[in-house]
């Protein structure tokens, strides 16, 4: 195939990552308000974020088993109808409860989209040029990130427009790539005579499920070293050991074993498990802190992120176009993780009021970091399986991705309610005694304070105990960036196959 036939065949793939992409992010400087307007709190911002990342994480596994049996093509449009149809149930929710269930439907479609790419490109191109598809995978990555908070802050900020549109948006771009998809994605069909293994799909969502469901309860609803604990710990074990077991025995595996006596797959699943941790946790957070602690609109929120978006754009772009002409791309994965690593911990250091060109800079480390590292430890771990395992070995680096970003934005949701809450009782002395009463109504109750109905005070009370508490959190998750750094350190680098032909 050439390039421009490529392109073509591509081109409804890439929009139906597109639209994934921004029907997610578009939501994200709206939070806010939406959890304000639906009467949740803390504990529902951080569920809406991670229900959905759940959902992608127990059926990543399953769409890449699916992607090795079945039509590919078939299998991206049925993605794209699943996600629309949780957009649409999630643009009419009227509380927290149904929100969060249609992002759970929102997150098995993005999951089809996000595991589906990467076998699609896989099946259609050669190691050596996938370097360069992905890094356009990658901008497309980037233009959607950073299109969608702009976006969902603009139509926020629209009186007659309001929200609930940010959850409606993606859904024409979901019907324009389903048109072409179905004129320019042809790809031959390997049909075989198969048992898909939906326990090992029940057992490693059951697992996953009771790892979150403890996670956010903890230091909430009870101690982190209680009797709760202890059950749901040891009950997501002995689901973990079910599907260890069923596995091992499966015909045809949702993610085969036998994968991870490659050391490759191994690290790299290993890697992308904290590299998930830093880059979900490490940003979902941005958007309360524009507008909580800085008291920006749901747009300006949007528009200071644009240095995150930025360095991943470049870096995601440039580095797929040279690991394409030279084959290399270990040096990558290096420089990433250390970039990714700094722009993390120096974040640790936020306060309300720092200077924003500060947080800029840090932004675009972190943004870099990511552009050089996502795509590329998927890259190398498709450099080492055979074509029939292509699916699940892709969708084994994703769903361990998904599952650091799920229990990182789980466990960093409940440990910033507890540091907020921290910083507030150690500053609120400083406050008048009539100031004290109302700042003591506005952290109470359980749901997200607006700090435009609070007195300067109190706002200016409000807004250091946010930006302090989101400061911690970034200094919190900069050790796993860290230590998938030191992972990568330890993968081979074996140059990828297939022939160079750059235009």
């Amino acid at each position: 195939m050439t390039h421009a036939q490529i392109m073509r065949a591509l081109s409804g793939l890439l929009l139906g990552l597109f639209c994934a992409i921004l029907s997610s992010t578009v939501v994200t400087n709206a939070l806010p308000r939406i959890i304000g307007d639906l009467g949740g709190g803390q504990s529902a911002y951080t569920w809406v974020v991670t229900s959905s990342l759940l959902a992608v994480t127990a059926s990543t596994p399953l769409w890449g088993k699916l992607a090795d049996l079945f039509s590919k093509k078939i299998l991206v449009q049925s993605a794209l109808v699943i996600f629309v149809l949780g957009s649409v149930v999630a643009g009419f929710a009227q509380n927290p409860a149904t929100l969060i269930t249609a992002r759970v439907i929102q997150g098995l479609g993005g999951g089809g989209l996000s595991a589906l790419g990467q076998v699609v490109l896989a099946a259609m191109i050669s190691p050596r040029e996938r370097g360069r598809y992905s890094g356009y995978l990658g901008a497309v990555f980037a233009v959607a990130t950073v299109g969608g908070p702009l976006l969902g802050g603009v139509i926020t900020d629209i009186s007659w427009l309001g929200w609930r549109w940010c959850l409606f948006v993606g859904v024409p771009f979901a019907v324009v790539a389903l048109i072409v998809l179905q004129r320019t994605l042809n790809l031959p069909v390997v049909k075989r005579r198969v048992k898909v293994d939906w326990a090992g799909a029940f057992f490693v969502t059951a697992a996953v499920c009771t790892l979150l469901i403890w996670v956010t309860f903890a230091d909430n609803k009870y101690d982190w070293l209680s009797w709760q604990t202890y059950t749901l710990v040891g009950v997501s074990l002995l689901l973990t050991l079910a599907f260890l077991l069923v596995e091992s025995k499966a015909s045809e595996p949702i993610i085969p074993l036998r994968l991870f006596r490659n050391p490759t797959v191994a690290l790299a699943s290993v890697a992308s498990l904290f590299v998930g941790i830093a880059l979900f946790a490490g940003t979902v957070f941005f958007s309360q802190y524009f507008q909580v602690a800085r008291g920006e609109s749901p747009t300006m929120s949007g528009v200071m992120t644009i240095p995150l978006i930025g360095g991943l754009f470049v870096s995601s772009t440039v580095s797929g176009r040279i690991i394409t002409r030279t084959g290399k791309w270990k040096g990558w994965l290096l420089t990433g993780g250390i970039l990714l690593t700094a722009g993390l911990a120096l974040l640790g250091s936020l306060r309300y009021d720092t200077p924003y060109l500060q947080i800029a800079g840090y932004m675009a480390l972190i943004g870099l970091g990511v552009g050089m590292t996502l795509q590329n430890l998927v890259l190398c771990t498709q450099n080492q399986v055979s074509p029939t395992d292509l699916g699940a070995a892709s969708s084994a680096v994703t769903f361990f991705r998904s599952l650091g970003g799920a229990v990182g934005v789980s466990v960093l949701g409940s440990v910033l309610t507890t540091r907020i809450g921290h910083h507030a009782l150690e500053t609120i002395t400083r406050l008048d005694p009539q100031d004290r009463a109302a700042a003591a109504q506005a952290s109470g109750g359980g749901q997200l304070p607006d700090p435009a109905l609070l007195s300067a005070p109190v706002r200016t009370w409000l807004e250091s105990a946010y930006g302090h508490g989101i400061g911690d959190i970034f200094l919190y998750v900069a050790p796993a960036a860290l230590i998938a750094f030191l992972v990568t350190l330890f993968i081979k680098e074996v140059p990828l196959r297939g022939p160079s032909r750059t235009p």
